[in-house]
């Protein structure tokens, strides 16, 4: 309907289509019939100057970009204007060689210009400045560009791994979303797409500046020969006119080429980061009133000295002080604007009031406290990002174990050590550790390449071996296969820690009423039969928090109460229905432990020890009676045949019977965090069991 409503608009937009689709291909021919077309002196002139607004264009471009990727489709641009620069130089020389005998104007007035205004009309002088030009091309600046962009090929290829990692660990923690995840991943291979092909692009600059010099040899020899030999002109005639010509042509094409490899060496020496490079040059030349102020000391020495150009010198040194004079007071105004907030208000007479039951406050269930140095963290006004990212972790922790985490309260606290923190959970610190803002933390996962200069430490999280250092190392750091982050992802990854270990105490009564309001809404009759006509809500509590202990989500709410109201006329102890439940939900325990692999490796005991450990369970006896010895033994060689499994890239899973698994579970939750303890009757019909290792006394 709308394409018969609007016949005209499709048409058009058809044709637009069409043309942006083969724009390019249109280009690349129009640039071969330059080669084989003859072209007038007034088209030369046109599609040079196109070519120096070109290259200028380029250059610009480079310099307001905010990071190299937002023009990554420079490569491209450097093949097409070095081949249309390329294309330009065969038909000038078409013409040059075809109508040089007629004077300097045969090639056009841009070509003429280049010959007598900036050599002066001297061929010697344009062959000297000529080469020196491609000596500055050839030697500084494309050899420059060249081994730049090889080794950013080489290093950003090399830390590809290590930021896949930290992308991963970021997500894990909940401190970035399934889609910003998606599109820092699409950014990494970007990063090493556009430096691989800068490694290659710059190649095209080298041979530019080496097609140049050939190009500018030929012409001369072929202009002097086809002068005497085909116009009869005297040896000398010959040289001075296509000499002049052949440089006047020589420098409109080496003036773009040295603005693009310019252009080349600046996007390459670029930091990946986002930033303006306008702000950061003058910040860092023209913002430090030190630097500023040295300058002129030394410009001013010189320019008394007698003899010295004393006027330049004595200028330059008054400019450069009174810059370092107006960034003083640009500082001054900006340290005085934080210590204006902070004054504090004269006290009030809500301040003189008496004490009352509001004044004495609950402990919070989760509380941060940070030292001072630390504030800027914090807030936002100083551009932290710890709010965010904390806020990121409740939401990633809210939706992987299935109940709302409480809000992290953040506080300073005088008392720690000025870079230290420390989680605290109703009120009881659970964990702490030191970090350093203006460092980035460089982990050792387990294989890397090399050592790092810094302040050696542990991951506050899981442990590992790690390093604190300069920003600067970050790249340096990833290519040796450390996973790098900053301090406000170690906070962040730390509490989200903490809170998945200690889950179940965050999980009380009230959290557990709005999880059934939300299931009755849904499935109210449920709910209705449920509680409290089945179990008490005490009962329910008791059984989830079970579940959050052993590591299992309460995402599936609806079949843990269904199981539990099977079950609740049988008996009422959490102990014996949190059993029930698992085997309810033996499907996403086994995928959460195995994933999608059809065979499960498993760990078991030995026939003998188990059936002690059974009979060692008297009447639900808390722990088994066990002598230290072998508890001590048997710990230990779980511990081991985890780690071999582990090293494998594969689960450790102790398997067991039923009645024993609540009390090995609790056993070796402390000594052996990392080994999934699971009954006969949680593994699911169409998943296959492939023994491993046997343990025994």
């Amino acid at each position: 309907m709308a394409t018969a409503a609007n016949p005209a608009m499709n048409g058009a937009a058809f044709r637009a289509m069409l043309l942006r689709g083969i724009g390019v291909p249109i280009g690349l021919l129009a640039m071969l019939a330059m080669i084989v077309v003859p072209l007038p002196p007034l088209a030369l002139d046109i599609l040079f100057t196109f070519n120096i607004a070109l290259s200028l264009l380029i250059v610009i471009a480079v310099f307001t970009v905010r990071k190299p990727l937002d023009f990554a489709i420079f490569p491209s641009v450097l093949l097409i204007a070095t081949m249309f620069r390329l294309a330009l130089n065969v038909a000038s020389t078409r013409v040059v060689l075809i109508n040089g005998h007629t004077g300097p104007s045969a090639a056009g007035h841009v070509i003429e210009s280049f010959g007598e205004f900036v050599i002066g009309g001297d061929y010697a002088v344009g062959i000297i400045v000529f080469a020196i030009l491609t000596i500055i091309n050839f030697v500084v600046v494309t050899k420059g560009a060249g081994r730049i962009s090889e080794v950013s090929a080489r290093f950003t290829l090399d830390a590809m791994p290590g930021k896949q990692m930290a992308i991963d660990a970021d997500l894990n923690a909940g401190l970035v979303t399934q889609d910003e995840a998606r599109v820092r991943r699409a950014e990494v291979r970007a990063e090493a797409d556009f430096y691989g092909s800068m490694d290659g692009a710059s190649k095209f600059v080298r041979g530019d500046a080496t097609a140049g010099i050939l190009i500018l040899v030929i012409n001369i020899i072929g202009g002097i020969a086809i002068g005497t030999m085909a116009h009869d002109l005297a040896f000398g005639d010959a040289s001075r006119v296509y000499t002049l010509l052949t440089v006047g042509d020589g420098l409109v094409a080496q003036i773009p080429a040295l603005l693009l490899s310019t252009a080349v060496a600046v996007i390459v020496t670029r930091m990946s980061r986002d930033q303006d490079m306008g702000s950061e040059v003058a910040a860092k030349l023209f913002g430090d009133p030190r630097m500023l102020g040295v300058a002129a000391g030394v410009l001013g020495s010189l320019g008394l000295i007698p003899g010295m150009p004393n006027v330049a010198f004595l200028a330059m040194a008054s400019l450069c002080g009174g810059g370092a004079w107006w960034a003083w007071q640009r500082q001054q105004r900006v340290a005085a604007e934080p210590a204006a907030a902070l004054v504090t208000p004269a006290p009030t007479a809500a301040d003189s009031k008496e004490l009352s039951w509001e004044d004495v406050r609950p402990v919070d269930l989760i509380a941060l406290e940070v030292g001072y140095r630390l504030v800027p963290l914090v807030d936002k006004a100083q551009g932290g990002e710890l709010l965010a990212r904390i806020r990121g972790v409740r939401r990633k922790l809210s939706q992987d174990l299935g109940f709302l985490i409480s809000a992290v309260h953040i506080r300073d606290n005088l008392e720690l050590a000025p870079n230290a923190y420390r989680i605290n959970l109703s009120g009881v610190p659970i964990g702490e550790s030191v970090i350093y803002p203006d460092r980035e933390l460089a982990i050792n996962p387990g294989r890397v390449f090399g050592t790092l200069q810094g302040i050696e430490t542990r991951d506050p999280a899981f442990g590992m071996d790690a390093v604190w250092i300069e920003t600067s190392l970050r790249e340096h750091a990833q290519a040796l296969g450390y996973t790098v982050v900053d301090a406000t992802t170690v906070v962040a990854t730390h509490l989200s820690h903490v809170v998945q270990l200690h889950a179940h105490e965050l999980l009380g009564h009230e959290e557990v009423q709005q999880l059934l309001n939300a299931v009755a809404r849904s499935t109210p009759k449920l709910v209705e039969d449920l509680v409290p006509k089945a179990v008490p809500l005490a009962v329910i509590v008791k059984v989830l928090q079970g579940l959050l202990v052993e590591r299992i989500p309460i995402r599936n709410l609806r079949s843990i109460l269904e199981t539990i109201a099977e079950q609740a006329s049988r008996t009422q102890d959490p102990q014996l229905l949190t059993a029930q439940v698992r085997v309810a939900l033996s499907r996403q325990i086994v995928q959460d432990i195995a994933g999608m692999a059809g065979e499960i490796p498993v760990i078991t005991l030995e026939p003998e020890l188990e059936q002690l450990l059974t009979h060692s369970i008297v009447s639900g006896a808390a722990s088994p009676g066990l002598e230290p010895g072998l508890a001590e033994r048997l710990q230990t060689r779980l511990a081991e045949s985890c780690r071999q499994q582990e090293s494998l890239g594969q689960p450790a899973v102790l398997l067991v019977a039923p009645a024993l698994r609540p009390t090995l579970a609790r056993f070796l939750r402390a000594g052996v965090p990392s080994l999934h303890v699971i009954a006969w009757n949680e593994v699911p019909d169409n998943r296959r069991v492939r023994l491993v290792a046997t343990v025994g006394r």
